[in-house]
């Protein structure tokens, strides 16, 4: 590995909290969803949805990059915080497919009202 291709401490720490950012917008988008539906805002649910998607691309988008690194040799300290980070990503895939059938079953029982 050479020194142009090692990451600094600094920016570790921004690629990090960028994981971070981005799976906390995406589990607030989703929990945005879930209150949507609940109120029978289903076009506000689905657009919350997608939005909470769109984060979750970009959140992947930065642990492929960070995974990319690695298996390029680049080898990056395991933080506290990078583990954080991992856990953020993972709570924000699981409550966004929990959130995703949460606002299903909304309509549903909307359907079934009407």
């Amino acid at each position: 590995m050479t020194e142009e291709n090692k990451i600094t401490e600094e920016e570790q720490m921004q690629i990090t909290m960028g994981l971070i950012i981005n799976a906390g917008n995406a589990k607030a988008f989703a929990v945005e969803a879930i209150t949507c539906a609940k109120n029978g805002d289903f076009e506000g649910a689905k657009a919350k949805l997608k939005d909470a998607d769109q984060a979750l691309v970009e959140a992947h988008n930065t642990q492929t990059g960070m995974l990319t690194q690695e298996a390029q040799g680049n080898h990056v300290n395991v933080t506290l915080l990078t583990v954080h980070s991992q856990d953020h990503l993972m709570n924000a895939i699981t409550f966004l497919d929990l959130a995703k059938d949460l606002v299903d079953v909304y309509e549903r029982v909307a359907e079934l009202q009407n």
